[in-house]
């Protein structure tokens, strides 16, 4: 491992608690509180990102279909539909509002809850979707859109913080790497619906699409408060007890469940007590250190990454990749949408499966070198299918090369900024600033969503195969800053990942207080009443110490 990924770690702390999680040889199905709970994450936070993979497929979907091209094309020429920046606006007004959004996210996250916080994301994309599907304009087209995006990253923050502090150890990475596989599920959804749909020959052939964007969100609004709340969130709050109560239903379903769940809790309480000392619950916080500036660094770029690494390619304009090598048929470009999204989803799930298998940093090289050497072979070939399209003599072998690679891009982008994004987020970052970190994600993000999908188009239209280049050099840069920046987290609880990049003594007190526990059962049997007061005791010694 680099020296320059590894010289700031120096916060991990001694992983008990994922010991005492691995020692458990139950499956999850085996535990029936447990199942519930996983099965309820699904419609309410793993369904979140359903609505983002939807509305880029539906966008790539409708600018193929006649009635969408007639309603917001030129009044000249309605029939060749929006055009370059107007066409860029309308898929990036998404993200533009999800930008507008973020600044008030933490305070939202914080105040109300996750769960709450979810509840009024999706009461706001419910509205935008309405808005959307019975738009009169494209103004009031992009507006609700805008609306949209500016619901889904409360939703966001929120659920991929939640799966991250109510899942099992043993189980939270692979949950958090299947927050992302949804929006495949989304895009398939959306390609298929639009495809029925692109035979009706009037406006409901897009106002269809546009107002089933409202169900993932629905599904949010139905089953969000069959979830119990974050025992981190609780404990911040002051409400230890019930935080208490919700570990013991869904973590102690173990041969050792009173005795894991009295040390979790007394790593929760310690880590989250010591985290909140020095923080003023500002966005400050997230620079005041050299261990939090190193997170944001690392936050930025990988906001950056995943939508600057060509993804919005292929998510938003394929219809016009393919129109570039003499694909022009549109039933034909819907076949290959659907099995994009198909082959897509197939490649994030057997990604997330792995991730309690591989290290992270190996995932993300591996899904960078891949990601630049498919970027490099598709480039040359749709260099040569170009030319030869441009000389009146198609270049099949470079067509079907292309298409090969466009196929190729989803298994290397999955590796690392689908599969590991949420679970690194909530990883490198502590509970105090994790709403804020991901939040901070989230902007940058959305920001390199907004400039892609706006300039992409144009770029496409201005040098054909030329603008792959400049993916090529970033997709370099990528390479190079993982290696050097990219800690590793692998095979660590949240606690005993908060202070990675700070003292090793603020480790060395989480882990006392783990200790203590463990110690206090190995010496006595004692009943969960005579546990509940001695995680107290515990709590209030630690108090004195770190007064002293």
């Amino acid at each position: 491992m680099a020296i320059g990924a590894t010289s700031a770690e120096v916060g991990k702390s001694d992983p008990i608690i994922t010991r005492l999680a691995n020692e458990d040889k139950k499956w999850f199905f085996q535990k029936p509180n447990l199942l519930f709970l996983y099965l309820m994450l699904f419609p309410t936070c793993m369904g979140i990102e359903l609505t983002s993979g939807f509305d880029s497929q539906m966008i790539n979907a409708l600018q193929i279909v006649p009635t969408w091209k007639e309603a917001f094309g030129p009044k000249e020429d309605p029939k060749i539909g929006p055009q370059g920046a107007l066409k860029g606006i309308i898929a990036a007004a998404y993200s533009l509002g999800a930008i507008l959004s973020l600044p008030m996210i933490p305070w939202v996250n914080d105040r109300f809850g996750r769960r709450a916080s979810i509840f009024i994301g999706s009461t706001i994309m419910v509205v935008g979707a309405l808005i959307q599907g019975f738009a009169q304009h494209v103004a009031m087209y992009i507006i609700a859109r805008m609306i949209l995006g500016f619901g889904i990253p409360t939703c966001i923050v929120s659920g991929s913080s939640l799966i991250g502090e109510l899942a099992y150890p043993k189980e939270r990475p692979i949950l958090t790497s299947l927050f992302n596989v949804a929006y495949f599920v989304g895009q398939i959804v959306a390609a298929a619906v639009c495809f029925g749909t692109n035979s009706i020959p009037n406006q409901w052939a897009w106002r269809i699409p546009s107002l089933l964007q409202i169900c993932p969100s629905l599904l949010q609004l139905c089953f969000v408060f069959f979830l119990p709340e974050s025992p981190r969130w609780l404990i911040t709050k002051d409400r230890s007890q019930e935080a208490f109560e919700i570990l013991t239903k869904y973590h102690g379903e173990t041969d050792r469940g009173v005795e894991f769940v009295q040390a979790e809790m007394a790593q929760m309480q310690a880590t989250i007590r010591l985290e909140l000392e020095s923080s003023k619950k500002s966005w400050t916080d997230l620079f005041k250190t050299a261990g939090m500036r190193r997170r944001v660094l690392i936050t930025t770029m990988l906001g950056l990454f995943t939508q600057w690494s060509g993804n919005t390619l292929i998510s938003y304009y394929l219809v016009d990749l393919l129109d570039m090598i003499g694909f022009k048929d549109s039933v034909y470009v819907q076949k290959i949408n659907v099995s994009i999204a198909c082959w897509s989803l197939v490649c994030g799930v057997t990604v997330s499966l792995l991730v309690t298998k591989i290290r992270r940093r190996v995932m993300y090289l591996a899904c960078t070198i891949s990601l630049l050497c498919c970027y490099i072979a598709w480039t040359v070939s749709m260099q040569q299918a170009q030319t030869a399209k441009e000389a009146g003599h198609p270049n099949n072998a470079a067509n079907i090369a292309t298409l090969f690679f466009i196929y190729a891009y989803s298994p290397c982008y999955n590796m690392g900024y689908n599969a590991l994004t949420y679970t690194y987020m909530v990883e490198i970052w502590p509970y105090a600033e994790r709403s804020g970190g991901i939040a901070f994600f989230q902007l940058f993000g959305r920001l390199a969503g907004f400039f892609t999908t706006f300039v992409n188009p144009i770029g496409l239209h201005d040098v054909g195969w030329k603008y792959l280049i400049s993916y090529c050099v970033w997709l370099a840069y990528e390479v190079v800053f993982v290696y050097f920046m990219f800690p590793e987290t692998f095979g660590r609880t949240l606690e005993e990942l908060a202070f990675l990049f700070e003292d090793k003594k603020l480790a060395d007190q989480v882990v006392a207080a783990v200790e203590k526990v463990i110690h206090h059962d190995d010496q006595h049997d004692a009943p969960p009443g005579r546990h509940r007061d001695s995680l107290e005791k515990i709590g209030s010694v630690e108090n004195k110490e770190t007064a002293v």
